[in-house]
């Protein structure tokens, strides 16, 4: 966002754009919530203001996402911090550090490793255990 607004333009760079595959569950709530008519920016915007506009940042933070987060008793957080929460939880659920990294934007998988690293001594563990299975299933008897 801007001082004076959102401003819809194309990225500065190729590799800003991204494809971030959702799961279909989302997709089908997405679509649910689609608006039967478009707004001021065309078909742009999924979730728009009241008057059809670009939601303000503040407006949401302050008035949606903070009571979200106190009515589920969560910390409070920035809303970029989800970012990184997403990030988290691909990392802890075995996506590959390069496929999480280029969601995010990351030149390379090495990066993500380096920000997320501190999650990396309870992979670790989980890691031995699953060589240790295999090895042990490939063990002839």
């Amino acid at each position: 966002m801007r001082k004076g607004g959102w401003q819809f333009a194309e990225t500065k760079r190729s590799r800003s754009r991204r494809l971030v595959k959702l799961q279909a569950w989302v997709v089908a709530l997405l679509r649910e919530q689609a608006p039967k008519e478009m707004g001021a920016c065309g078909d742009l915007l999924l979730f728009r203001a009241r008057r059809g506009g670009a939601i303000r940042e503040p407006r949401l933070v302050q008035y949606h996402f903070k009571p979200l987060l106190k009515s589920a008793e969560l910390p409070a957080i920035r809303l970029y911090d989800l970012r990184h929460t997403a990030a988290t939880i691909s990392l802890i659920a075995g996506v590959s550090p390069k496929v999480i990294g280029e969601q995010l934007g990351h030149a390379s998988g090495a990066f993500t490793l380096d920000v997320y690293s501190h999650f990396l001594p309870h992979m670790q563990d989980a890691a031995a255990e699953k060589v240790q299975a295999l090895l042990i299933e490939a063990a002839p008897e």
